[in-house]
């Protein structure tokens, strides 16, 4: 059932993209409603609009805070025109039938971004705009809503294809996504007032239609701005699997501070574990030593770097397929190079805030926890000896790698070097086998080498494996009824071992 568009209420915060619009409504006869900018907008165009206090006979009040809020406004959104009753009391008080609702919302969460003055975000709480939203939505039967600036150049098409009328079917598909983006404005409000305890953001920007999920036969969608995480510089349409191991990748590296006196770090991604990550004194020689950890894993990999990309470490990298690489910033000649090959992926990533949340759907619901934050709650020295300054700095590196490996993980550093991991073993000691099979695989020297285990040791097994394949030094969260097996082991070989009181399981 098409209906044409006869009347139209425009009231937006954002008028980029609404002057064709604007004119295709004007060209096919369309009667316009406005207020305030928007208004204002329309008239510098030479159209003719029709002021909404008009309508009401009551000035926009309050510094703004009342424009629309009027039963002549909401009963021409409401009013259902397949009802005898409703098109009777419109006719009776004069109410005129509203057939397109064009309304976006106050930027309340670009406003946080801005500002923390409680006064000024307030203020971008709107409350007219989500109410003609839900109201258009309710009777999308009659009545057409655009609730995103995103979909103006969609609709003067379909105007222009159907001589100004919109079928029921895509007045339904507009109310879906009214609902969300309203949806998603008010939980980005409850969230400010609840911070304690926020809710998931399902929409939260852009919807992007991957072109399938973690397998073909899936579908997958993206809910959310990545623009504000990083800017796309070459490649491909990043898929689902991709976006996994982004996120990945970056909640990696954002661990390890900006290339300071500890240096750049570079880090492997496949599949959501680290193959392989180095910290040196210059990108190059990080990537040089990150790629040695593990190079048959990061055959096709997402790579990462919290220092700029030169080109000498653009030509090493070239060498090798890779999905994606990460980094702050790329020289111009380093970019030239690596967009040589049209798909690969490089992003620029940006500073940004990331949600301290983490949402799985489980079952008929949803797991909810905070973020595993930070390294160690406390450096307790429990073996043989105290661990030496090099063996600190590389049981604290290692325990973060650690932490960004599935569980049962281990992994062996030397030099601030990953050399041998373990991970998504069902046993630890599994895990340590992998771990040690890896850095013989690749011709390491496992004497003086630290462990990092993401859980307790429930045996000595573990320490003693360890130990005769040469690592001298190990930290683990402990928690274990028979720690002081392991550290009984520990005292009697003088060997370094470290309890943090924090575990990292991952699954």
């Amino acid at each position: 059932m098409e209906k044409k568009i006869a009347s139209a209420l425009i009231s937006v915060f954002y008028k980029d993209g609404l002057e064709p619009l604007v004119r295709q409504l004007h060209a096919q006869g369309t009667t316009i409603y406005s207020t305030g900018g928007t208004q204002q907008f329309i008239e510098a165009l030479g159209l003719p609009v029709t002021p909404v206090e008009s309508l009401t006979s009551y000035p926009s009040i309050l510094g703004g805070r009342v424009k629309t809020l009027h039963p002549l406004v909401f009963g021409g959104i409401l009013g259902r025109r397949y009802v005898d009753s409703d098109r009777a009391e419109m006719q009776q008080y004069g109410i005129p039938e509203l057939d397109l609702v064009v309304v976006d919302l106050y930027p309340f969460q670009e406003t946080l971004k801005q500002t923390s003055e409680e006064a000024l975000i307030i203020e971008k709480v709107d409350i007219g705009g989500p109410s003609m939203i839900r109201a258009a939505a309710k009777n999308f039967r009659d009545v057409a809503v655009l609730a995103s600036k995103d979909d103006y150049a969609g609709l003067v098409s379909q105007l222009q294809a159907q001589s100004g009328a919109l079928s029921i079917q895509q007045r339904k598909e507009y109310a879906a996504k009214a609902f969300r983006i309203v949806a998603d404005y008010d939980i980005a409000i409850s969230n400010y007032f609840n911070s304690d305890a926020p809710m998931q953001m399902i929409g939260g920007g852009a919807t992007r239609h991957l072109r399938y999920g973690e397998n073909p036969h899936q579908s997958a969608q993206f809910f959310g701005d990545l623009d504000s995480v990083f800017t796309q510089l070459h490649g491909k349409e990043l898929s689902y699997n991709n976006l996994v191991d982004v996120d990945a990748a970056i909640e990696l590296i954002r661990e390890f501070e900006t290339p300071s006196a500890t240096g750049v770090t570079f880090a492997i991604i496949k599949h959501t574990n680290v193959c392989g990550v180095a910290q040196r004194s210059d990108v190059f020689a990080a990537w040089t030593y990150a790629l040695a950890g593990d190079p048959e894993s990061a055959f096709g990999g997402v790579l990462v770097c919290n220092g700029a990309i030169d080109r000498a470490t653009a030509a090493a990298i070239n060498e090798i397929f890779f999905e994606v690489l990460i980094a702050p910033a790329f020289d111009a000649d380093a970019l030239e190079l690596l967009q040589a090959k049209k798909n690969r992926i490089l992003l620029q990533v940006h500073e940004s805030t990331l949600p301290q949340q983490q949402y799985k759907s489980i079952l008929n619901g949803t797991l909810v926890q905070q973020k595993d934050a930070g390294n160690f709650e406390k450096w307790e020295e429990a073996g043989g000896r105290s661990s030496t300054d090099a063996e600190h700095a590389d049981l604290a590196f290692a325990n973060l790698i650690c932490k960004h490996l599935k569980s049962n993980a281990i992994a062996l550093v030397k030099n601030r070097q990953l050399i041998g991991k373990g991970c998504g073993q069902t046993s630890r000691i599994d895990a340590l086998r992998q771990a040690l099979e890896k850095s013989r695989q690749f011709k390491f020297t496992l004497d003086g080498a630290v462990l990092a285990s993401d859980a307790f040791f429930p045996f000595s097994d573990c320490v003693q494996m360890a130990h005769d394949a040469g690592i001298t030094a190990f930290i683990q969260p402990g928690g274990s009824i028979r720690d002081k097996d392991s550290i009984a082991y520990c005292q009697e070989k003088g060997l370094a071992l470290v309890m943090t009181g924090q575990r990292h399981f991952r699954h």
